[in-house]
């Protein structure tokens, strides 16, 4: 900003000088200098202090890892990479044969011990059969719907689906692929639909005139010369850089020396935002200012300035 402040003053004394025939020498010089130094500086100063900027802001999303309750192989993938799909819709299948086996062989252990269980009872009542022998079968017959209720979660979790909407990026997998139930090795990464949060990071003394509601306007580096109106939602009161856990070594400030920023979250309520959202790809990068309510009249110069940066991108390429 001070940059294009300092470019566009430059171009105003070359028009006046020549404009106004100002002759170039020893005092008219000296004085456009001190002057600019002077102007420049009052407007950056009210400008960051009034109506905050912030060159790093990006458009996050969720990501979540796909893992498998159990391990196997997989046999059929029947989802599209970047591809929508809804909550429940079928992302891949693992051979179900060993868990239909062991369904299987469950249930007809299950039928046996429950027609000996019957027996035992029928014996018990006569009093031919004690009824510690009905209590043991009976708690084989309960450990065994245990086992097959797990069994029937396991053979059910081999058609793995989404669990919400969203959709898959990068799709690795496929068929033949032997898949394991460990967070270290996903199986695929599935972005999560309406997730997306824009988040811009300012500098501390922000906060001197930062407050929930305050208008904000957001230019993306992949989008020049577009500007789109927002508003302040609400800002992290915390920096990573200040954050400790326990470990088993001491903490140094040569760990910590950076500064941080301040994390604010910016809704962007313009309408022609929807419009074109699907063309701002997850994770782009903007350029932000947020306006208070104090000194107006250095808004439209900011105003100004933000829509200036927005086209440069057209000539430069995006961070």
């Amino acid at each position: 900003m001070g940059i294009l402040l300092t470019l566009t003053y430059n171009a105003f004394i070359m028009i006046l000088f020549k404009v106004f025939k100002i002759p170039v020498n020893r005092r008219t010089v000296p004085t456009a200098v001190v002057g600019g130094i002077f102007l420049i500086g009052t407007l950056l100063s009210f400008m960051n202090y009034n109506h905050p900027y912030s060159g790093i802001g990006r458009q996050y999303f969720q990501s979540t890892p796909v893992i498998p309750v159990v391990k196997g192989t997989v046999i059929s993938v029947d989802v599209k990479p970047n591809t929508p799909v809804t909550a429940g819709d079928v992302l891949f299948k693992i051979d179900p044969v060993p868990f239909q086996n062991k369904v299987d062989s469950l249930t007809a252990r299950l039928k046996s011990l429950d027609v000996e269980l019957a027996r035992s009872t029928k014996l018990a009542k006569q009093s031919a059969a004690s009824q510690r022998e009905v209590d043991v079968l009976q708690g084989q017959v309960d450990d065994v719907q245990a086992q097959l209720a797990d069994a029937q979660y396991n053979l059910e979790k081999t058609v793995v689906r989404a669990s919400s909407d969203g959709f898959v990026s990068q799709l690795f997998i496929h068929p033949g692929l032997y898949v394991v139930s460990t967070p270290l090795r996903p199986a695929m990464v599935f972005i999560q639909a309406d997730s997306s949060i824009y988040i811009a990071w300012f500098r501390q003394n922000s906060l001197l005139r930062l407050e929930v509601g305050n208008r904000a306007e957001v230019a993306f580096d992949g989008m020049p010369g577009q500007i789109f109106a927002a508003e302040v939602v609400n800002f992290i009161p915390v920096m990573a850089e200040g954050e400790l856990q326990a470990t088993g070594s001491l903490y140094d400030m040569y760990s910590y020396v950076k500064p941080g920023r301040i994390p604010v979250i910016i809704k962007i309520t313009d309408p022609k935002f929807a419009e074109i959202s699907d063309f701002i790809p997850g994770g782009a990068y903007a350029q932000t200012a947020i306006y208070s309510s104090h000194a107006d009249w250095v808004i439209l110069i900011r105003a100004m300035l933000l829509r200036m940066s927005s086209w440069m991108n057209y000539l430069f390429p995006s961070r």
